[in-house]
């Protein structure tokens, strides 16, 4: 029987001719990272370890964004802390307030991440990285001192399961449309511990960013990682960027899945996330006037420049509802610079929304945009959790940028259609990817 691409990356790193779901096996690891949340505690621990160096300082990436610009004088002495780790060890992947991004969007930006890695960061959302076809994985700040003094990390490996959508895409239908409909399908515990394997037409007449946003939240089903085969899409991501050798794995067509999920793509609406569970889904078009206060367009999930151009689509000539907050955060500075660059940042302020420097903020309730008691906002991040973006009575609607940008502008949730903005999108403007 053959491999899936997930047990054939895990056979490499753990130096196997082959594994199987179920067998332990100990890895070696491309890449491991840390963020100014996650990493005081894995100093602590590596120092009370009595570990003395790392690894290899090109292997750790150490990325300050949760609460960056530093919201408190707590988060400054996290990032304190961090400054002074890379410096005692020589971490060369470091990059602070200026340079940095949101992590997810900006290590594959950086090309410190690629197709074939195996990836260790102690941070939920690692699993993005799957969108290159790398074996990626969030852990626990203790499991990140260990990985950062050895390099190598242990694994169940993990059952695939795999998720198919064919055909061509409704109007203004993303990437997080497909996944909140999966998550929605499975439940947030559907595919606990498995690797969720995302394929068929569909998905591969997606973009990197889309796809990558797939992956992002892999996670809010219980998946150990998501992935996608890598393919000419991948390819042309990576050229010129990726500082790594590739390796291109496929699942073999006799591998074994222990489920399969089979979606023709037009059977996918505009989705929400109602509170408080990723999976508590519903078509936007059925919670059209739900009022709200508050639209972040952002984060590690959709920060992305295609993301950005989406909202602008929909906000181009229109105001933000007087009752509604929005505020727009680009992911890197490359992407904000090339947002500015297409004029997108001037239809944002036409629009009379805010834009931020780069940052993960409102996406855990930390600062740029945290709710008050009753407050509701749509937000394109990933957890619509009790309190995930303030105060424990407000709500978070999460959704995609073209539902995020309408329900701006109505003043409740709304799809581009039900804001007369037309059948179909416009194309996107050309540019070169950040």
């Amino acid at each position: 029987m053959g491999m899936t691409m997930t047990e054939k990356i895990l056979a490499r790193a753990a130096g196997k001719d082959s594994v199987a779901p179920g067998d332990l096996i100990m890895a070696q690891l491309d890449l491991c990272l840390g963020n100014d949340v996650t990493t005081g505690v894995a100093i602590d621990e590596f120092e009370k370890a009595g570990f003395t160096e790392v690894f290899d300082p090109k292997k750790i990436a150490l990325i300050p964004d949760h609460f960056t610009p530093n919201k408190d004088i707590k988060s400054a002495g996290l990032v304190k802390q961090m400054r002074q780790f890379v410096r005692d060890h020589g971490i060369v992947h470091y990059y602070d307030v200026g340079r940095v991004g949101v992590e997810h969007a900006f290590l594959p930006e950086q090309g410190l991440v690629g197709p074939g890695d195996v990836v260790l960061g102690a941070d939920s959302h690692t699993c993005t990285y799957g969108a290159l076809g790398a074996f990626s994985t969030g852990v626990g700040s203790t499991d990140l001192a260990g990985a950062m003094a050895t390099g190598v990390a242990w694994f169940r490996v993990p059952e695939t399961h795999l998720f198919s959508f064919e055909g061509a895409l409704n109007p203004y239908v993303t990437g997080k449309d497909l996944v909140l409909f999966t998550i929605g399908q499975i439940g947030v515990d559907g595919a606990l511990y498995k690797a969720m394997e995302f394929a068929g037409s569909a998905i591969r007449d997606l973009s990197m960013d889309a796809r990558m946003t797939i992956c992002n939240m892999a996670i809010e089903a219980g998946g150990k990682s998501g992935i996608i085969a890598p393919d000419e899409v991948t390819k042309k991501y990576i050229e010129g960027r990726y500082k790594g050798t590739p390796r291109y794995y496929t699942s073999d067509p006799d591998c074994w899945y222990e489920k399969e999920y089979h979606w023709n793509a037009a059977d996918v609406p505009l989705m929400v996330a109602k509170p408080h569970l990723p999976s508590n889904t519903q078509a936007a078009a059925e919670l059209n006037g739900i009022g709200i206060d508050q639209v972040v367009i952002g984060s590690c999930t959709n920060g992305r420049i295609e993301d950005l151009r989406q909202a602008a689509e929909v906000l181009k000539g229109r105001k933000v509802h007087k009752d509604v907050r929005c505020i727009v955060i680009p992911a890197t500075q490359a992407i904000w610079q090339q947002a500015n660059d297409e004029g997108l940042f001037d239809i944002f302020i036409a629009a009379e929304a805010a834009v931020s420097a780069p940052t993960c903020g409102p996406c855990l309730g930390g600062h740029m945009g945290v709710l008050a008691a009753g407050e509701r906002a749509v937000a394109t991040t990933n957890r619509n959790f009790v309190g995930r973006m303030g105060d424990t009575s407000s709500e978070v609607y999460l959704a995609g940028p073209y539902v995020a940008a309408a329900s701006a502008v109505a003043g409740h949730i709304a799809t581009p259609e039900q804001i007369g903005h037309g059948a179909a999108p416009s194309p996107l403007p050309e540019g070169r990817e950040p």
